[in-house]
């Protein structure tokens, strides 16, 4: 089970059946590749009514982040990258799928700083220009997240090459059942060094990840380049290694729904569509922060945009309205404020996706980072699961 597999719901069926069918050949055009399953079909049909001219809306949905990145560098004759470390929010790239132009494409927060560098995408100047009626109520953290340099790196000074429409967070679930015995549930990093749950854990098996929790407990960041000046870091890491049942990107879920795990460390967008369904399942945002990512829209370079019309999908998506129902139908966060009321979503899913703004200020996004502490990342992480 990958990360995306519980995503592929009835919104995103209705999405799929109305790509081509609004407009002919000569009208105006919006094309947009998007990730499958993060945008609901009602919500474009909201956007092609309330637009004042017919257009021809082209939105097709793409099973993983990593094959719309892939579609990025095709559509510039660019070789073939493989990302070997860090965060995965995919499963690796199928073979054969077709490509075509796009005015806009969803794009994951880690692979921005790729997308700018090999000169894959161009800035939104739309959005220094203060044509988007919505930017100036993104919070100050979300504009500094796209915000950047040439060489992809955050820069306040920087242009603006994205536009966030939805995020989410690694997470501690648990089975309830399990844990009821031991008497407490889990509420930060620590507790998964406690007493009791040996051998009954499961981690993401990414090093940015795995160490980035450690660092957390340890009052580090999740984006520390140089591990020997953390004391304690690795002796912290083996002892946390005990506690682990396995490692796994894609098949944490089940174990836990059989009992066969007590506890895993999850991404949101795994975790948040399963609770509803499991209610021996809870989950919790740890205390001290965790890992954020985020959804966003990137313009392909080459593109020339005519008239405004992929600049109003994207202030359509943060329209407070529009943003809520994204976050409650594709069960994610949203970077724009929402209201949304404990009617509006699953009692399971509430404590989620309305986290705390004192954690969500402790929390991080993994930012790119040298290429020697990268090394670092993984040779440590390797050292420790032997």
């Amino acid at each position: 089970m990958d990360r995306r597999s519980f995503l592929l719901g009835t919104s995103t069926l209705a999405l799929s059946q109305l790509l081509f069918g609004c407009g002919g050949n000569n009208q105006t055009q919006l094309k947009v590749q998007l990730l499958k399953g993060s945008i609901p079909g009602q919500v474009v049909n909201q956007f092609r009514k309330g637009l004042q001219q017919q257009v021809q809306l082209k939105f097709a949905p793409v099973g993983q982040i990593q094959d719309l990145f892939q579609q990025l560098q095709n559509w510039q004759q660019k070789p073939k990258a493989t990302d070997e470390q860090g965060w995965r929010r995919f499963i690796p790239f199928r073979q054969g799928q077709k490509t075509a132009d796009a005015d806009l494409v969803t794009l994951g927060d880690y692979w921005l700083k790729a997308a700018i560098e090999q000169k894959l995408i161009q800035p939104l100047q739309e959005v220094q220009g203060n044509q988007l009626k919505q930017w100036s109520t993104l919070d100050e953290r979300w504009k500094q997240l796209v915000t950047r340099n040439d060489q992809g790196n955050l820069d306040t000074q920087g242009k603006v090459w994205a536009a966030p429409y939805r995020w989410g967070s690694t997470v501690i679930v648990y089975n309830r059942d399990k844990l009821q015995k031991l008497g407490w549930t889990p509420k930060d990093w620590s507790d998964l060094w406690r007493d009791g749950v040996q051998q009954q854990i499961s981690l993401l098996n990414q090093p940015r990840e795995v160490i980035g929790l450690v660092l957390k407990k340890l009052g580090k960041s999740y984006n520390t380049e140089n591990l020997d000046q953390v004391p304690d870091l690795e002796k912290e890491l083996q002892t946390l290694n005990q506690q682990v049942k396995f490692y796994s990107s894609n098949n944490y879920l089940e174990p836990l729904i059989m009992g066969d795990t007590w506890l895993a460390v999850g991404w949101s967008s795994d975790v948040l569509p399963v609770l509803g369904r499991y209610p021996q399942l809870g989950a919790v945002i740890p205390q001290s922060g965790t890992a954020i990512w985020a959804d966003l829209w990137v313009r392909p370079a080459g593109i020339t945009t005519k008239g405004t019309l992929s600049d109003q999908w994207i202030d359509f998506c943060w329209q407070p309205s529009t943003a809520k129902q994204i976050s409650v139908l594709t069960k994610s966060n949203s970077p724009i404020s929402t209201n949304i009321a404990a009617s509006d979503i699953q009692e399971a899913l509430w404590s989620i996706l309305q986290s705390d703004r004192e954690v969500f200020d402790k929390s991080e996004f993994l930012l790119p980072l040298p290429p020697s502490a990268i090394k670092q990342y993984e040779s440590l992480f390797a050292k420790i699961k032997v």
